[in-house]
């Protein structure tokens, strides 16, 4: 589901993102020169099946929110093609699409933000913030509107009596769920799930977990699921990508990656994965140094300096993201040569 388009198996892609980068331009002096970059996204390609979800993992600034702005065009692209598979105007690369073009296309395309509160207006009711997205799009007004949010807010188990009241008097998971309903509204194809449980207490999480899954059931839905917490993407995902300072170094169908990670960075991201079982021995790997610098990358593979399996062609060259197994795809001159512990 992810590497390439030919992972995917016999499922029809609705998004495919090839090369996609995304550079933020350094700047010094008062003439405002540009000295570097910030490379936050630098060649990601995966592809997302239609009615699926794909995890998209990684320590806090690997790039994943980036990747997930630049998929909706929030932010423009440095270079790479993001090709949807819309309903109405059949594939479009995101890219390059113009105004009118990403008007429409909007309508298919929908962001759950990780903040509930922030990414709701204080001064908007219930009625105003979900059926914001029906108003602009000119779908529906007036008393079939209010029918509508009403509809909504039920489909995400909130009552419909509320819908004229403000953000503030609603808890972090109910605010969370007016966001989903805010979503759903335009009836999109993919989703956007920027770390949408992450603020969330945990028993919260699982409902709002169990929701997203039982709409994507009912609507035939496809996320992009952004999470660093692996046994949150474990419970929803049905493959995973693994990022690490703007590269994607791992991809597999989830239950394959979990149990044979083919990339020493997933294999210690694997090792914090809380276990059930109080009595299994567990040993977690901790990384000495730190992230590298975005701006100013190591050579060879980015991971090497903090990598207890780094050899001398680790720090010369760079590892191609290749298909080490049948769909599972590895950036590491060792994968399937090292013996890495998954998650049992």
């Amino acid at each position: 589901m992810a590497g390439d388009s030919k992972s995917g198996g016999n499922s029809t892609p609705i998004l495919e993102v090839r090369n996609l980068k995304k550079h933020f331009p350094i700047t010094r002096g008062f003439m405002r020169r540009v000295v570097g970059h910030v490379k936050a996204v630098d060649g990601v390609t995966f592809t997302v099946p239609e009615g699926k979800t794909l995890g998209l993992v990684g320590e806090s600034g690997c790039g994943k929110t980036t990747t997930g702005r630049c998929i909706l065009r929030a932010i423009q692209p440095t270079s790479g093609e993001i090709i949807f598979y819309d309903r109405n105007l059949g594939p479009v690369n995101v890219a390059e699409a113009d105004k009118e073009t990403l008007r429409q296309l909007r309508r298919n395309m929908q962001m759950i933000f990780q903040d509930p509160y922030s990414s709701l207006n204080p001064r908007m009711t219930l009625l105003d913030i979900v059926g914001e997205p029906l108003v602009v799009n000119k779908v529906c007004k007036g008393k079939e509107l209010e029918e509508r949010v009403a509809e909504l807010l039920r489909l995400v188990g909130l009552r419909p009596e509320y819908m004229r009241r403000y953000p503030h008097a609603f808890s972090g998971g109910q605010r969370q769920r007016i966001g989903i309903a805010r979503a759903l509204a335009l009836n999109p194809q993919l989703v956007v799930c920027d770390e949408p449980v992450s603020a969330l207490d945990v028993s919260i999480q699982a409902q709002t977990l169990n929701l997203l899954q039982d709409l994507q059931e009912q609507f035939h839905l496809s996320y992009l699921f952004i999470a660093h917490d692996l046994s949150v993407v474990e419970h929803v995902s049905d493959a995973v990508a693994v990022m690490y300072v703007g590269k994607l170094v791992e991809t597999a169908e989830t239950e394959e990656l979990y149990l044979n990670p083919l990339h020493p960075y997933t294999e210690a991201l694997l090792s914090a994965v809380p276990r059930p079982d109080p009595r299994a021995e567990k040993e977690r790997i901790i990384l000495t140094g730190e992230v590298p610098d975005p701006a100013n990358p190591p050579s060879g593979c980015y991971f090497h300096p903090r990598c207890r399996y780094a050899q001398p062609i680790c720090s010369q060259e760079e590892p191609p993201l290749r298909e080490a197994r049948p769909g599972h795809f590895a950036a590491c001159h060792f994968a399937g040569e090292l013996s890495l512990r998954g998650v049992l």
